[in-house]
């Protein structure tokens, strides 16, 4: 009856929460890192490296013009990446990216000034695709792996056209 008490008293208010990261797990961090910050234009915010548990974590994000902070926690829409250490030296390894016959994961999605001219540049740096603007019926948006099969949605925002 205490704990119920102690529980009621606490309060917390939920328009202040906001959706911080989405976490990916990585074969090759080399290149996973290029992916997101070469040819995505991410900004790799953050690392951490645990030797002992044999894992790291790369945090991207975009520049925000909302906000100054460089805090980690500060910012939203950050993609996490975790490598375990060792799968980048198997041949054979592959994380389920949740898009196979059961299905379930989807994907992320990002937005850019022009559609066609990014996926130019995409193909350029040699990204696979998975679906071009130009095939299916959805021509407004485009699909690309990252190295470990993820998908990315392309779709163009107007407003970050000059």
């Amino acid at each position: 009856m205490r704990l119920t008490r102690q529980l009621f008293r606490m309060t917390t208010d939920v328009s202040k929460y906001r959706l911080n990261h989405v976490m990916y797990r990585i074969r090759d961090p080399k290149a996973s890192v290029r992916f997101y910050s070469e040819a995505l234009g991410m900004k790799l915010l953050d690392t951490m490296h645990s030797d002992e548990a044999k894992f790291s974590l790369y945090f991207f994000g975009y520049e925000d013009p909302a906000t100054s902070s460089t805090a980690r926690l500060a910012r939203q829409g950050v993609l996490e990446l975790t490598h375990n250490h060792g799968s980048e030296n198997d041949a054979g390894f592959a994380y389920d990216t949740g898009n196979g016959d059961k299905g379930g994961y989807g994907h992320i999605a990002v937005t850019v000034d022009n559609l066609d001219a990014a996926c130019e540049r995409l193909d350029k740096l040699g990204v696979r695709f998975i679906k071009r603007p130009t095939e299916g019926r959805m021509r407004h948006i485009a699909f690309v792996a990252d190295p470990d099969g993820y998908r990315v949605e392309l779709l163009e925002n107007p407003e970050l056209a000059a």
